[in-house]
């Protein structure tokens, strides 16, 4: 049966995140298409993954007769990742817009399941993995709009997930989730509850389409 591998990054828990929300009803319908399947749950803000250090990163390029055992404790927590990634038959990710960038929380995590050689370079080892990814932030920066040039979310995980690990990507953006916080933003509420509803309905369809397709 098919596995789904979840990750959230948000630091808010619960309902109170826009990306934990709508990553949580593609949950939801994906175990409802595919109830005998497996969630492998990764919460990175209540359990984060260690930033890269010297001993995990140098490890990977060590034979493993000559890492230190500092390198090899390292290195095995680097391979549960990978072993995750690669053993998923689909992703998905909470990524909102921090600073606009991803959550340091979600950057440590591609930097430990990024490894020349078997999840990056000529032939990856996840390839063709189906990932969704859902790309919260609290204002817009979609083509057109005057912070286009502050988009660096969709843009750095395009280039890491798509173009080095190899994966069939794919976006889910709720967008202008401080409008009803901001008293400025007040007039984009409208615009705000389209895109929430929007994001819930694609959560739903894509889960369904993916889950069916991997079950068929």
């Amino acid at each position: 049966m098919a596995t789904l591998l979840h990750i959230d990054s948000s630091v808010i828990p619960g309902e109170a995140s826009s990306s934990r929300s709508v990553t949580a009803a593609f949950r939801r319908t994906w175990e409802e298409q595919h109830p005998e399947g497996t969630v492998i749950y990764r919460d990175l803000a209540a359990a984060p993954v260690p930033h890269i250090t010297a001993e995990a990163w140098l490890a990977g390029y060590a034979a493993p007769a000559e890492r230190t055992p500092e390198q090899s404790t390292a290195f095995a927590a680097r391979v549960k990742l990978i072993e995750e990634l690669e053993q998923a038959d689909a992703v998905l990710i909470g990524a909102p817009m921090y600073n606009f960038s991803i959550p340091s929380t979600l950057k440590a995590w591609l930097d430990s399941v990024l490894l020349l050689g078997r999840t990056a370079g000529e032939a990856p080892s996840a390839q063709g993995t189906p990932v969704v990814v859902v790309a919260s932030r609290g204002g817009s920066y979609a083509p057109g709009t005057p912070r286009e040039g502050y988009e660096f979310v969709q843009n750095y995980l395009e280039a890491v997930l798509r173009g080095t690990l190899g994966l069939d990507l794919d976006f889910i953006v709720p967008e202008l989730t401080m409008a009803s916080r901001n008293p400025a933003m007040s007039d984009l509420i409208p615009l705000y509850e389209a895109s929430r509803e929007r994001a819930f309905e694609d959560a739903a369809t894509k889960a369904k389409e993916l889950a069916q397709r991997l079950t068929a």
